[in-house]
């Protein structure tokens, strides 16, 4: 830049063309737009409970990478071992009860056939046979239940993520509904963002909205957008999917939201623009490869380029370097590329 400043400077001392790059100005379909700021957060993120009371003998250390179905925190489970055999054992006792009264109910009802006196045993062995199936049907399940019990023991990720909070630690005794362990899935994101209502009928759904982070720029997808305002703050809410794996959970953007339709405008580069005491103006360059001084009105930025309005027509020679010095009526040379 300085270089073709002071380049330009000295042609225009020596009474020579100063020397300019141009562009053209061009029509584009421009998107009025507002930043607003969002928050990155994980679709998964769990503070996990216990689901039985004990105490703790160990919980995974904040920073631990986990797959889904890991373990990642342990419960003593003694009492519910020995609970485990004690019913495994009365299953066993009901089972085989149910199997001698199987067994008197075949040999009964062979001597009913030539015996009266046998009648009378064989309804009683079937009613005994019956309360036998539904005893046994008891001890299953009570088997079945301390099984679950016991396997709940095991705090498993639900997700793969990362185990980011310990809020609490082996040792602690724990209580049913107890919060032992926070895990996020740093891979699965979106952002929240609020927008004033009055930008509402211009955000839809699938939508790609540009997000920005200091120096870092990406886009994201409007997922879903709340159609329902806050009555003290009168905004309303969107999400949009985020594949960008550069920015962490919490990460503070702005995201650009637009604040009416598209519409067709001329424009030109922001370097065109030359901010004098008079106002916004740019320079273009006539047949006669002179400059003329334009006088323009800004309007909505796209990228690096902006919305201009004045006596600038499409296609027109638009300088874009070297402009920092020229004056109305000057001639150019133009540079290539």
């Amino acid at each position: 830049m300085l270089l073709l400043v002071g380049s330009t400077l000295a042609w225009s001392q020596a009474g020579q063309p100063a020397l300019v790059k141009v562009t053209e100005a061009s029509m584009q379909r421009i998107t009025p737009v507002t930043l607003v700021p969002g928050t990155v957060v994980s679709r998964n993120d769990a503070r996990l409970s216990a689901e039985v009371p004990g105490r703790l003998t160990s919980v995974a250390d904040v920073g631990t990478v986990v797959l889904a179905g890991a373990t990642i925190a342990e419960i003593e489970d003694t009492s519910l071992r020995l609970m485990q055999a004690e019913l495994q054992a009365e299953v066993q006792r009901a089972e085989a009860r149910l199997r001698f009264l199987e067994s008197e109910e075949k040999r009964f009802t062979q001597l009913a056939e030539s015996n009266l006196a046998a009648q009378a045993q064989l309804e009683q062995t079937r009613s005994d046979r019956d309360v036998a199936r539904g005893d046994l049907a008891i001890e299953r399940a009570r088997l079945a239940q301390n099984a679950d019990q016991l396997a709940r023991t095991k705090i498993m990720a639900p997700f793969s993520g990362v185990v980011v909070e310990r809020l609490m630690t082996p040792g602690e005794r724990v209580t049913e509904g107890s919060k032992v362990i926070r895990l996020v899935d740093q891979q699965n994101l979106e952002v929240i963002a609020r927008a004033p209502l009055e930008y509402y009928p211009f955000v839809r759904t699938g939508q790609l909205l540009d997000l920005r982070a200091g120096e870092l720029t990406t886009f994201g997808e409007v997922r879903t957008v709340v159609a329902v305002g806050d009555e003290h703050t009168h905004q309303f809410e969107l999400r949009l999917d985020l594949e960008d794996s550069r920015f962490p959970v919490g990460q503070t953007l702005r995201v650009s939201i637009p604040t009416a339709d598209s519409r067709k405008v001329l424009t030109v580069p922001r370097d065109a623009l030359v901010l004098r005491p008079g106002g916004h103006s740019i320079f273009i360059v006539d047949a006669n490869n002179q400059a003329q001084q334009i006088r323009v009105t800004v309007g909505v930025g796209h990228g690096e380029d902006i919305e201009v309005r004045g006596a600038v027509s499409p296609g027109d020679k638009v300088v874009i370097r070297g402009n920092e010095r020229l004056q109305h009526g000057q001639a150019v040379n133009i540079m290539d590329s």
